[in-house]
């Protein structure tokens, strides 16, 4: 089932649904469509929010059930309130761990009412994938509050407080992110930033809301997979055609992902023979998603710029928040 959703190449720009930038004091609330988190991780997330400028919350208490923050029932309903509530500006995810896709139903997308800034990575590239293919909605892969927002603004661990407050405050655009990675395939290339967590965007392979990859600058990354597993899922991209008319590729730098042997394949030598013999422009170890270091936020669903040179950049063209 090769892209076989409604293509995001060359739609029209009016198509797409951008939230309302973030200003000072807008209301942020925490949602848990994942797994729970420790009481002290949640604090220190709020509190980096309230540092941010925004107005915050610590989330309603649940009984979390199994790895699960809550039952289904109570994480849905948890989404869709704060989707239909007038005084929250936008959300941020409480962790990754699973869950995101037991919220997707095909009536979702006519219940999400007007764009709200979601963001998040991990797990919630399901969520974010559904609202793109589904809605159109521009969502931001970035820190959540007990996996980035924790640990503080650039620190080890934590999240680039810049590439955060570009994404969701510049309305105009023109901003440069530093992937702070390497080319493994040199040139450049624009097309739609899409992706997420490689093994939740091949999740969706064979669903209704299948990433539709064509046009895109695809941002691929995970933690804790062997070298052949990463391999595997390359493979079933490519077999199953995702990387047929794909513009550029920016790879995470996949931590805990060591060659079991020595001397056996690393992931960075799998994406170079996997992904080096297609024709475009790629980028290895950027700090998105699952990375040690400070981690950076990428709009989804926005034209930008690719220059897979040195340590590689993205010029995102477009703002990914309105006025």
């Amino acid at each position: 089932m090769a892209n076989a959703s409604a293509s995001s190449e060359g739609r029209p720009d009016a198509a797409v649904r951008k939230p309302k930038a973030l200003q000072r004091g807008a209301r942020v609330a925490v949602f848990a469509p994942a797994s729970p988190a420790s009481e002290q991780r949640i604090v220190a997330g709020v509190a980096e929010l309230k540092r941010l400028g925004f107005a915050a919350e610590m989330p309603t208490r649940r009984q979390p059930e199994g790895y699960f923050a809550a039952n289904a029932e109570e994480r849905r309903a948890e989404f869709f309130r704060l989707l239909q509530d007038a005084n929250v500006d936008a959300l941020v995810g409480l962790r990754g761990g699973y869950g995101s896709n037991y919220l997707l139903h095909a009536s979702l997308a006519s219940d999400v009412g007007e764009p709200k800034a979601i963001v998040g990575f991990s797990d919630l590239s399901s969520l974010q994938i559904f609202l793109w293919q589904c809605c159109r909605w521009v969502t931001f892969y970035g820190p959540m509050i007990a996996a980035g927002l924790d640990a503080g603004a650039d620190a080890p661990g934590g999240y680039d407080e810049k590439s955060l407050r570009s994404a969701i405050g510049e309305v105009d655009g023109r901003w440069t992110v530093s992937l702070r990675g390497e080319a493994l395939v040199s040139g450049k290339t624009e097309g739609r930033l899409l992706g997420g967590a490689m093994t939740m965007v091949e999740a969706t392979f064979g669903t209704p809301w299948e990433l539709d990859t064509r046009g895109a600058i695809l941002i691929l990354e995970d933690r804790a997979m062997k070298p052949y597993q990463v391999d595997r899922v390359l493979m079933h991209f490519k077999q199953a055609g995702k990387f047929d008319r794909v513009k550029g590729i920016v790879l995470g730098d996949f931590p805990e992902c060591e060659p079991p042997v020595a001397g056996s394949p690393t992931v960075r030598a799998i994406c170079a023979r996997i992904l080096g013999t297609l024709g475009v422009p790629v980028v290895f170890g950027a700090p998105v998603g699952h990375t040690t270091r400070p981690m950076l936020t990428i709009p989804l669903g926005v034209n930008a710029r690719l220059q897979a040179q040195g340590e590689g950049t993205l010029q995102i063209l477009e703002g990914a928040v309105t006025r």
